[in-house]
């Protein structure tokens, strides 16, 4: 179906939402200036399907010198963003609102940039050249719905589906494809069939996409929270973001533990991680908790399999990956953690519970956080094993709550915790030194063990006394 202009959806019958008015004083002073201009691509979708929307784009039949003109006469103030590809932003009441000319894309000689752009004179020349059907729309509070390929007809069947000839596309740019899915998984669509091929065949050419930008993508799919559907459904594009991730399809575990080979067990992990939480640090370890396996595989002489080491090699490639993508360096640090210690035995005791907090301690990091989301992975790396493994669960919330009361008690798991400082020390007669750090270090023993309550007096009395 080809669907070239609605007008009888002009206005209020079309969208779920309004443009702001700032947006809405930009179109108009464009058209002021003699130009063409349209609501285009996210924000139409989104409008469209009744979900909150905060960037807003317009394309327009002007050149980027010709829009800025027009929109300084109006009195809206314009920084000149990317001149190189038509576009600058206009600035009105603290919104920004992107401006670029109709254009067309020349050829693209390295998989991500087109060698050259040219002005195109018409709209749909220019909705021609973008990358899904969902994205291709126009929309004018006048004239209505500009849907030449039937985005709107995609959403009510919640696909993604690519403009023209997939593969064409994604040889254009390759970083389409991590889009697909981070669209796909967003939006909760399917991929139409034709794209879901053309995706799988072209999935190597994201070698060609710096590293930083397929860490950006990665990013946006693990927030949808549903990762874990993006690895089973589209492997071949997740395995060239992440090419470890590669010998974890098919590899059997050979465990009783296991009913899913590594990547399956992943994928299960990760979905069951971000039904619950979809903290960045949280669903980067689910992704990567695993990745260590099948370099450290053995099996025994029954034939069961093991991974001895796994949780210390998995952090250290998990912490090569993510430098490889570009991520932050505290994201970096907290994944690896999690890694780390995601198949460490833990149980509700205080002490132990205690200990583990005490192993995040330090430089900073937000100890309550990260034991939520230690517990939250190992909910999840219990859901996606056999059956037998289920039972686990419940001690794992009975330490979550444990957790919650050890925090709001105030009890000691770190010198930082302790109520007791070195000064208190020095005032009752310790000299300064080395002296001062051992006692410390047998107060904040002495009060995880439960010898002693986490306060200052009692403190200095079990050390002192």
């Amino acid at each position: 179906m080809v669907q070239t202009l609605d007008s009888s959806l002009a206005g209020d019958t079309l969208l779920s939402a309004r443009p702001s008015a700032p947006a809405l004083a930009v179109l108009r002073a464009l058209e002021a200036g003699g130009l063409e201009a349209w609501f285009v691509g996210g924000w139409v979708r989104d409008a469209l399907m009744g979900a909150p929307s905060h960037d807003i784009d317009i394309c327009c039949s002007g050149s980027w010198q010709e829009s800025k003109r027009a929109l300084e006469v109006a009195r809206i103030a314009v920084v000149e963003s990317g001149t190189r590809f038509g576009g600058i932003t206009a600035v009105v009441d603290g919104e920004r609102v992107e401006v670029t000319s109709y254009r067309y894309d020349g050829f693209y000689t390295d998989g991500r940039h087109p060698e050259s752009i040219r002005r195109a004179e018409r709209v749909e020349e220019d909705l021609a050249r973008r990358d899904f059907t969902v994205n291709a729309m126009a929309w004018h509070p006048d004239r209505g719905l500009l849907d030449l390929y039937d985005g709107r007809g995609d959403i009510r069947r919640r696909i993604i589906r690519a403009v023209g000839e997939p593969r064409r596309r994604f040889e254009e740019d390759a970083l389409r494809m991590l889009r697909a899915v981070r669209f796909a998984s967003r939006l909760a669509f399917a991929m139409d069939p034709a794209t879901a091929v053309a995706l799988a065949a072209c999935a190597p050419l994201l070698d060609q996409v710096a590293r930083e930008r397929v860490g950006t993508e990665l990013d946006g799919i693990l927030a949808t929270g549903r990762g874990g559907e993006a690895l089973e459904r589209y492997p071949e594009i997740m395995c060239a973001a992440i090419p470890e991730l590669a010998p974890c399809r098919g590899f059997d575990q050979h465990s009783r533990y296991h009913i899913y080979d590594v990547y399956g067990h992943t994928a299960h992990v990760l979905a069951a991680a971000g039904e619950a939480d979809r903290a960045p640090a949280l669903m980067w370890a689910a992704l990567l908790h695993d990745v260590g396996k099948p370099g450290t595989f053995t099996r025994d002489k029954r034939g069961a399999g093991h991974f001895f080491g796994h949780p210390e090699r998995g952090a250290d490639m998990a912490r090569d990956i993510m430098r490889r993508l570009a991520r932050p360096t505290e994201l970096i640090r907290e994944v690896t953690l999690l890694i780390r210690y995601h198949d460490l035995p833990l149980r509700a005791e205080r002490e132990d519970l205690l200990r583990m907090m005490q192993r995040f301690s330090g430089g900073g990091l937000d100890v309550p956080r990260l034991m939520n989301e230690l517990l939250t992975l190992k909910r999840a790396d219990a859901l996606g094993k056999a059956p037998s493994c289920f039972a686990y669960i419940a001690e794992i919330e009975r330490m979550r709550e444990m957790v919650r009361e050890l925090i709001a008690n105030g009890e000691a798991y770190s010198t930082a915790t302790l109520n007791l400082k070195g000064r208190d020390l020095i005032e009752r007669g310790v000299q300064p030194g080395p002296r001062v750090g051992e006692l410390l270090g047998r107060a904040l023993d002495a009060a995880m063990a439960g010898a002693v309550s986490n306060k200052r007096d009692e403190l200095l009395a079990y050390l002192l006394d």
